[in-house]
């Protein structure tokens, strides 16, 4: 099973940084790939999102739970429905002097065993490539507010 972790640096306020992190019906406006992100369900610290992706031409879409630990600024997600077998990780925020660790991981499965030695590397690739994207967009967005 594949898994990606990738992370930056950003300087600003972690409190202003988790709120561009949870904010995620809004990335879609500075994150070109993400076609929408629906936010179906609230209830307590847990929504329902269901989210549509454009990957090279293919769109991608699937329903996941994210669990918002506000007090410890992370966030876990889990594939509840979708185009893959297994889609899941977390972000995570840490403070470290004037800067903010910002930490993506991302742990799935393609789901048909056959294909899995052919895609998975591809798709890991991919993955990795969006979730570097992902970081980069909300670093340039906390930049342009001027360190969030």
């Amino acid at each position: 099973m594949p898994y990606v972790e990738v992370n930056t640096t950003v300087k600003g306020d972690i409190a202003q940084i988790w709120a561009i992190v949870s904010d995620m019906a809004s990335y879609p406006k500075f994150m070109p790939n993400l076609k929408s992100v629906v936010i179906e369900e609230r209830a307590g610290n847990t929504t329902v999102s269901k989210w549509v992706s454009n990957v090279d031409g293919r769109i991608i879409s699937w329903r996941e739970r994210d669990t918002f630990y506000h007090d410890d600024y992370r966030i876990e997600y889990v594939q509840i429905s979708g185009d893959l077998k297994k889609f899941e990780g977390k972000w995570q925020l840490s403070a470290q002097g004037d800067d903010v660790n910002v930490l993506l991981t991302v742990d799935f499965e393609f789901g048909v065993p056959m294909l899995a030695a052919l895609l998975n590397p591809l798709l890991k690739k991919k993955v990795r490539e969006n979730s570097e994207g992902m970081l980069a967009a909300i670093k340039k967005l906390c930049e342009e507010q001027k360190g969030c």
